[in-house]
């Protein structure tokens, strides 16, 4: 009976020991692959279910018949004796290891973790084996090549503002006001007007709102309050075109008013008389805003109106990508090129929240599911946080040249290996998130090392997770001043890293990527800084 107790006992506290539940650090070590993590756990299971049935077994056996010997039962022999000791003993022995097993595996999951923790500290040591630059070489090479890369950049901003506000003034005139869209003044967003863009050419992004004529209107549906849209739709929203036989709730399309009754929102002195040649550039069988249409129609007005004024310059004006809506380069007689681009866009509401057809740059090779699909764009909300936090940041504060050091490094490396599914925004909205998270005072400039290893930090943490959370939506840290609408801020988060959870191979590739940049920072920012001039002239440019 005894040796019977025993194996139960010890099939107990096998089972006991190694259930998942109750030591759950021995999956901590699984490698994040589903398939493995899968095998894993049905192996693990048919252990626990072998061991259920032999503790079964041995609990269903019939217990051997009780001699009636009281002289063996009170003076058990020696044999039976030793084996219980050495029975006690290799118990005692068993659940130690046990315990020591458990005990490294915790202490190597905390080691494992502390390390992907400290996995980038750069001044002085390596990630993943790679050293990064120096705390002087990154100083030299911000104050000869960044500074230097963007001095040009006040007198491109003031050429493109200056000429867009002419040839939408030119739009305007060549358009039928009762017929065609009508266009409103430019917006400038984007690096170039947030001060941090490094790589040339230097490119100004112009948002443009336009609207029907009267008595046609938007009606903009955005999906990123809506729980029955996907996660991967979130950031869109569609553009309902409604006219004039659209109930807009007023009492006066319900009750006849008597004559001395004015409707102050239906007018009758401002209603015109819709023409039938109206292009409301809608897809086709449906009443939703096309960005195909809007393109056409926009390109059309934008060349339509350089007609009207290029005999006032001097310059040539092409489309430099004929699938993006408004991308142009203006060419000089002496050879120079200055690239802007002016996209058309519909506002939500009287917020500063914007429907766009497809961001500057964007990959059409990538298109989205149906042409009525419209992003939202929060570039004005956030070139509004940059200037916002600037007040509470350090004179000589780091943050932009972070982030200028960083999209340089990332621009290099996909010159080398091809473009992947990191881009510059979401670099930004790594800097952002660590504009709020961390104390003002830490962003000066003799601390610019130790930021940007923050940056690349954090960014290698949302790669590895696969998630980097949108900086406006749903974003409870965000300051008042943004004055966002409510619906937005409180809005589930939404994840950019999205199309890595769906994307295996993109997410490889893009994850290659971020190793290869860092392994090429040092070689790539001492080459530059060597071959950058030291002398008495480059310093008065600065």
């Amino acid at each position: 009976m005894q040796p019977g107790i025993f194996k139960v006992c010890l099939v107990v506290v096998t089972a006991i020991v190694n259930h998942p539940l109750l030591f759950p650090a021995n999956d901590s070590a699984v490698p994040a692959t589903d398939d493995f993590i899968f095998q894993k756990l049905k192996e693990r299971e048919e252990n626990l279910k072998l061991q259920q049935l032999e503790l079964e077994q041995l609990l269903s056996r019939p217990e051997p018949p009780i001699e009636d010997d009281t002289e063996t039962e009170s003076k058990p022999t020696e044999d039976e004796t030793l084996w219980d000791f050495w029975s006690v003993m290799s118990m005692i022995v068993f659940l130690m290891i046990e315990v020591w097993r458990q005990d490294f595996l915790d202490n190597s999951s905390h080691e494992q973790s502390k390390e992907e923790e400290d996995d980038l500290l750069f001044v002085g040591s390596s990630c993943h084996g790679v050293s990064f630059p120096s705390k002087t070489m990154l100083s030299i090479f911000h104050d000869q090549y960044i500074r230097t890369t963007t001095h040009d950049a006040a007198r491109t901003k003031e050429f493109v503002e200056g000429f867009a506000d002419d040839l939408l003034e030119a739009l305007r005139s060549v358009c039928n006001r009762d017929a065609d869209m009508e266009v409103e003044d430019s917006i400038c967003v984007g690096s170039m007007y947030e001060n941090w863009r490094v790589n040339k050419p230097l490119i100004c992004d112009l948002l443009v709102p336009f609207a029907p004529p009267e008595p046609y209107y938007f009606r903009c549906h955005p999906w990123i309050a809506s729980k029955s849209i996907a996660p991967n739709q979130q950031s869109f929203g569609t553009i309902l075109v409604c006219g004039p036989e659209d109930s807009s709730g007023c009492v006066c399309d319900r009750k006849k008013l008597g004559e001395d009754m004015l409707c102050l929102l239906h007018n009758p002195s401002s209603k015109k008389k819709v023409t039938k040649d109206v292009n409301l550039l809608c897809s086709m069988d449906s009443n939703y805003l096309d960005t195909d249409q809007v393109m056409k129609w926009f390109q059309t007005a934008i060349t339509k109106a350089w007609g009207r004024i290029s005999h006032k310059y001097e310059f040539e004006l092409t489309f430099s990508h004929l699938d993006s809506p408004g991308a142009l380069r203006v060419r000089f007689k002496s050879g120079k090129v200055i690239s802007f681009n002016i996209t058309p866009v519909v506002q939500y509401g009287d917020s500063d929240l914007y429907f766009i057809s497809q961001f500057p740059g964007m990959d059409r090779s990538n298109p989205l599911a149906s042409s009525i699909h419209w992003n939202l764009s929060f570039a004005v909300y956030e070139r509004r946080f940059l200037k916002d936090i600037a007040k509470h940041l350090p004179g000589n504060s780091c943050h932009l040249s972070c982030l200028q050091i960083m999209t340089f490094l990332h621009s290099k490396q996909c010159q080398i290996t091809g473009p992947s599914g990191l881009t510059s925004y979401h670099l930004k909205t790594v800097l952002l998130h660590l504009l709020v998270t961390q104390p003002y005072n830490v962003w000066s400039n003799v601390m610019l090392e130790d930021r940007l290893r923050d940056m690349f930090k954090s960014l290698e943490k949302c790669l590895l997770e696969k998630r980097l959370r949108h900086f406006m939506i749903g974003n409870s840290k965000l300051p008042e001043t943004v004055s966002l609408p409510e619906r937005f801020r409180t809005a589930e988060p939404l994840n950019l890293f999205r199309s890595f959870v769906l994307n295996r191979d993109l997410y490889q590739r893009t994850l290659s990527m971020f190793y290869e940049m860092l392994k090429n920072a040092t070689v790539v920012i001492n080459e530059y800084s060597l071959h950058l001039p030291t002398g008495p002239s480059n310093k008065n440019s600065h």
